[in-house]
């Protein structure tokens, strides 16, 4: 046989490849193949070390010794369970922190509160147009009066401001001076949507007033429940107010 026949048999020969280990079967064990034989007695022999040293810890355990988690352990449904210690702490400590509670939620109630009077005071020139739908009736004697009624002409003003709320100015004041202010309709609308977005935040910052004050009232409430005085539910809390409790009157030294 030639040197180039053996060379060509040589090259189509597959290489042995070793069988791929399952995912499923890792926790098994090594797989026994034909090369792994010092990996599996790596493995084999770090285990018995393990079960040694166990063995020793239980042989070397003292049975009348004490540690703290033989009273904060406990089984429930075959599980191990560490019961957690409970914080300690006194009525008065639990009072205190309810006292600041209280004053830090008024305390942003209160600077909510002046933001509300600050933009009450910017809103206050712009009229209500913005804050809801506001009504303006005229009383007449007849229908016919009804039919034939011109707003224009009762306010004496031009039928173009008859929609504005406010800066609403007569004809002689118009034939006196001219409209102050915007008049183009773009620069109206933009204005008008800049006022209610100004309505809106109003609106939101005096609901998350009362909110506030609603929250130091439920805090006030539990406060109070701390006294071992005896009292009555008159009234359930809610999402709007506390819960009403009418205590045993006490005289006081």
């Amino acid at each position: 046989m030639s040197a180039a026949f053996r060379k060509a048999a040589k090259a189509r020969q597959r290489p042995h490849r070793e069988r791929a280990q399952p995912a499923a079967r890792t926790k098994l064990g090594l797989l026994e193949k034909k090369k792994d034989y010092r990996l599996r007695a790596r493995d084999y022999h770090k285990k018995q070390n393990a079960l040694r040293a166990l063995q020793k810890k239980a042989l070397d355990k003292n049975p009348d010794e004490f540690y703290f988690k033989m009273i904060r352990a406990e089984v429930k449904d075959g599980v191990h369970v560490i019961k957690q210690p409970k914080d300690e702490i006194t009525p008065e400590q639990v009072k205190l922190m309810r006292t600041q509670d209280i004053k830090y939620v008024e305390m942003k109630r209160v600077a909510e509160a002046k933001k509300i009077e600050r933009l009450k005071a910017e809103l206050h020139l712009l009229g209500a147009a913005g804050s809801g739908a506001g009504r303006h009736l005229f009383f007449v004697d007849t229908e016919r009066e009804v039919q034939e009624f011109d707003i224009a002409a009762h306010l004496d003003t031009v039928p173009e401001l008859v929609d504005r709320v406010y800066n609403r100015p007569t004809i002689a004041t118009l034939q006196r001076e001219t409209v102050k202010g915007p008049t183009d309709p773009v620069h109206l609308k933009k204005l008008a949507q800049q006022r209610k977005n100004q309505y809106d935040l109003l609106r939101q910052r005096i609901e998350r007033e009362k909110a506030m004050f609603v929250i130091s009232q439920k805090i006030q409430t539990r406060k109070d429940l701390l006294d071992k005085t005896h009292k009555v539910k008159v009234k359930k809390e809610t999402t709007t107010g506390p819960a009403i409790y009418k205590f045993k009157f006490q005289r006081k030294r």
